[in-house]
């Protein structure tokens, strides 16, 4: 397939992009920089100059492709505002490129997170939130999937909280990151909750794997690991980064606080039957042992 990709140049994207190109796709990817376009050129792939934002260059990119993947988020989510406004861009983008595809039979290949349930780890089958501070996510989301009665083969692969690859990225990449500002490898509540986690390159293997062949209107899980406690991540980073352990409060953490407090263990078992998919990476723990100090 000629794929057009947006958000090639992150943690994912960049997996995802040499994923393609190394399994006999070709790839049209989004850049919306000068530094963008040359990661992706020298990748492989061929570029499309644009924002998020542009309506009509999302729609021109899907329209000389056979399959899209849309992955590109805002890069300003500091603040609760801000994180508003980033998901009202995604949602435009992902209606504006459902709709170039409609009727087409072609795929399109969204990410969202995994859900939480109380007391047990989510599975494929459990509804996105739609409300709260990321509900603007589920919402377009559904709206995406619902586009496979329209003839769009469109689907969902949705991501654990961290997404990792040589020890950054997801919400244990912020967590190093909060403790190299601050001084402590802190973390939220008691700790024992769980987040899911899964290595990048076996994300990007997923995402190959529902363009290809996933079924329209399905939803898949990308974990690896079902949930590790946020206490263990933290004494992971504390000691590379040679940082006290403590418990800080959720608001240390903006927007994403009250995520993070949240147990949210998820489960894949689905998504390996159905799809054939096997993570091979290091887990998260492992993958913390490349932190620098």
């Amino acid at each position: 397939m000629h794929v057009f990709v947006t958000g090639g140049t992150g943690t994912i994207g960049s997996a995802v992009v040499a994923e393609l190109l190394g399994n006999g796709h070709t790839v049209l990817a989004l850049a919306r920089s000068d530094r963008s376009e040359r990661a992706l050129k020298d990748a492989g792939a061929e570029v499309l100059r644009g924002e998020l934002a542009d309506l009509g260059v999302l729609r021109a990119g899907a329209a000389q492709s056979d399959g899209v993947i849309s992955l590109a988020f805002g890069r300003d989510y500091g603040n609760p505002d801000a994180l508003a406004a980033a998901i009202a861009e995604e949602s435009a983008a992902m209606a504006a490129l459902g709709e170039e595809l409609t009727g087409s039979g072609r795929p399109i290949v969204t990410v969202s997170g995994t859900p939480w349930v109380p007391g047990r780890a989510s599975t494929e089958a459990d509804p996105l939130p739609t409300d709260g501070p990321v509900g603007g996510r589920g919402r377009s989301v559904n709206a995406l999937l619902e586009l496979a009665s329209r003839g769009v083969r469109a689907t969902a692969v949705r991501m654990p909280r961290t997404v990792h690859n040589e020890g950054k990225g997801g919400f244990a990449g912020l967590l190093a990151d909060q403790a190299r500002r601050t001084g402590v490898a802190g973390y939220p509540g008691d700790g024992t909750q769980r987040w899911p986690a899964v290595h990048a390159l076996d994300a990007a293997v997923l995402f190959r794997l529902a363009l290809e062949s996933a079924p329209a209107g399905t939803a898949w899980h990308a974990v690896a690991d079902e949930g590790d406690a946020v206490r263990d991540i933290a004494t992971v980073i504390g000691r590379r980064l040679g940082l006290p352990v403590e418990t800080v409060p959720e608001e240390t953490f903006g927007p994403f606080g009250p995520i993070f407090a949240m147990d949210q263990p998820a489960s894949s078992a689905h998504t390996r039957d159905a799809l054939g998919w096997q993570p091979t990476h290091p887990s998260l723990l492992e993958d913390l042992e490349n932190i620098q100090p």
